[in-house]
């Protein structure tokens, strides 16, 4: 396509835009639940560069629109951050950030508001070179996805019909494609016992005594999940750990614990669930086995209760989606792409793993940035990723839209 060297040329004008949209979101803070102030800034941004239409739904997400074709195409970023955890790891303080040619440093820089600054000027791209096609482009910042992944797009799906034909997932990939990544849930573990005065136990029954054996049957059990060739294997970590007690001088009569599983290709909720039920230590204790649910309210006060269960989600190789990307990476840089997968969880848990809408992965920032201390971003990469997501669109639309399964296509109304 002779517009991808204009392309190529527009984003590297946008360095300079990019980096200060990027520093403007990182210096508000916005962890899950309180996300209004970067996404009013996100807002402020695509209004700027002269998106169609600009919106703010009910659970607080911001949906760029651009253009009004057929077909509807989907980029998301989840905007919104972890703490920072103990600041004395920091170099730079986490807001401020820290800025030279070659990086950024702040949180949210790779996880994954970086994503965000280079799809809206992809946007701006689009515009500049008057790319629009028989497509409408929806470009996402959603919310609480660090609390619960999926969340935000599956109320946008059930309850907006919000449909599109795939989704870009922009979280950091180091610029490489990424076709999956493991499933994963939250798991509650609690035994029961009876308290009573710490001078005398035996009268007693410790329910923390009957959770120790469950915990070293559980990281035995870690070592022997599933293995797939492409994904990797299952994984299991005991993440937390409570009690309840009278005092501390009396016996507990209650503990509980947090396990953090993550499910590889075959593996089901159901599956993992009771892999843990069947344990011995689990059954001699009576334990309870159970998913985590989250309610937790959006920082617009709307609530959208769900189970903690993230599924597992993997495109094909072969898939025209893949093909799709595949060929646009190769035209517009000269290159063939690393074609992989995250070991992390994202949106397309929701997007393509509960609903089936095929979602690929591109993302400016390294995976190893997110949520570490002094987390950075590369400014070469957040102009490669802004070049690549204008492009995007109408390679699909030309090239590939039309190889797509029926079964995924979404035609707007």
């Amino acid at each position: 396509m002779k517009e991808f060297s204009k392309i190529l040329e527009q984003a590297e004008k946008y360095r300079p835009d990019i980096s200060k949209f990027l520093r403007d979101m990182i210096a508000l803070p916005s962890e899950s639940c309180e996300e209004k102030d970067v996404i009013l800034r996100i807002k402020e941004e695509m209004e700027k560069v002269g998106f169609d239409k600009v919106e703010i739904d009910e659970m607080g997400n911001v949906l760029g629109y651009i253009g009004h074709g057929d077909h509807l195409i989907a980029m998301d970023a989840h905007i919104d951050t972890v703490g920072v955890g103990d600041e004395s790891l920091w170099d730079y303080d986490p807001y401020e950030g820290y800025e030279d040619d070659e990086i950024i440093v702040g949180r949210g820089a790779s996880d994954q508001e970086g994503g965000m600054a280079s799809m809206v000027y992809a946007g701006k791209i689009i515009k500049d070179l008057d790319l629009e096609d028989d497509y409408t482009l929806l470009i996402s910042g959603t919310v609480q996805e660090e609390d619960c992944d999926g969340l935000c797009w599956h109320y946008m799906i059930e309850e907006e019909d919000i449909r599109p034909e795939f989704v870009v997932i922009t979280e950091p990939s180091s610029c490489n494609i990424y076709r999956g990544h493991r499933g994963r849930m939250e798991i509650k573990v609690t035994t029961h016992g009876v308290s009573c005065h710490g001078s005398a136990p035996d009268r007693g029954e410790n329910a923390i005594y009957k959770m120790a054996p469950i915990i070293n049957e559980l990281k035995a059990l870690n070592e022997n999940l599933k293995h797939d060739e492409f994904l990797g294997k299952g994984t299991l970590a005991v993440s937390e750990i409570f009690f309840s007690s009278p005092s501390r001088c009396a016996v507990a009569d209650g503990c509980s614990i947090s396990i953090d599983r993550r499910l590889t290709a075959g593996e089901t909720w159901e599956f993992a669930l009771q892999q843990i039920k069947n344990l011995p230590s689990v059954k001699e204790a009576e334990a309870e086995v159970e998913m985590y649910e989250y309610e937790r309210p959006s920082y617009t006060g709307f609530t959208y209760p769900i189970e903690s269960y993230f599924p597992t989600w993997v495109i094909e190789e072969d898939h025209p989606l893949c093909h799709s990307l595949v060929d646009n990476y190769q035209e517009l840089f000269d290159e063939d792409p690393l074609v992989d997968k995250w070991t992390f969880s994202t949106n397309g848990v929701s997007i393509m793993g509960r609903h089936g809408i095929p979602c690929i992965g591109f993302g400016p920032g390294h995976e190893d940035q997110a949520h570490a201390p002094n987390e950075k971003t590369w400014k070469d990469e957040l102009v490669k990723a802004a070049a690549f997501y204008a492009s995007i669109p109408t390679t699909y639309v030309n090239k590939f839209a039309d190889k797509m399964p029926e079964t995924t296509k979404n035609i707007v109304e």
